[in-house]
């Protein structure tokens, strides 16, 4: 029988620590939440490597290094509502529940979201609520947030999501220019965002995140 408590000391020890990821809260959520639950049962196996675990399309759940060292940039507050836009079946969700007061998880895709909330559940995530609908349109009826976490690739931030941000919140997400990618956390100020470089990442860009391209003649 695999021993995924040992395979998730592991991945904080190897993957996660190394990345100068220290926060205490994070540490302590990611030893918690057994992300293989929330794997595809075919990679369940490898829920523990250093990469991303394709659900099939442009959907992945984030290798853990990235989401640990986006987490730790967002630095969650344990009396903070944040949304976590692309949870697919709800790991992240899970885990950054251990961290904020409330977390609102938004997914489109219809088999995820009719996964997450039982895994959520089963998670003991009794603090994170599952939307269902389109990614780029948030959750504005649960809102505004303190935080928004995006999982996944980003060209361009959907304004609706901007819109659903507290005045002085922070963001973060992958932003995709080419073959290249790199994280980037916002903060909102006068209704606009500043962003600015985190680290270098890379993840397939979500429905709805995509550049609009003008057409022409």
């Amino acid at each position: 029988m695999t021993d995924f408590a040992a395979r998730r000391r592991m991945m904080v020890d190897t993957q996660v620590r190394p990345s100068d990821v220290t926060k205490y809260p994070i540490i302590d959520a990611l030893l918690a939440v057994p992300r293989e639950i929330f794997a595809p049962d075919a990679l369940r196996d490898v829920a523990y490597t250093g990469e991303d675990l394709v659900f099939g399309g442009a959907r992945v759940m984030l290798e853990p290094r990235t989401l640990a060292k986006m987490l730790d940039t967002l630095d969650i507050r344990q009396d903070e509502l944040v949304m976590d836009v692309g949870c697919a079946t709800g790991y992240s969700a899970a885990v950054i529940a251990k961290l904020a007061q409330a977390v609102v998880a938004v997914e489109e895709d219809a088999d995820m979201a009719g996964e997450a909330p039982e895994l959520l559940s089963e998670a003991g995530a009794d603090n994170a609520i599952l939307h269902q609908g389109r990614l780029a349109a948030g959750a504005a009826e649960h809102g505004p947030y303190d935080a928004i976490i995006v999982e996944g690739g980003v060209e361009e931030m959907p304004q609706a999501l901007v819109d659903q941000l507290k005045e002085g919140g922070r963001m973060i997400g992958i932003f995709i220019e080419g073959a290249l990618g790199e994280v980037r956390i916002g903060f909102k100020r006068g209704g606009k965002m500043s962003w600015r470089y985190v680290f270098n990442a890379a993840a397939p860009v979500l429905p709805g995140f995509e550049k609009q391209r003008a057409f022409s003649l």
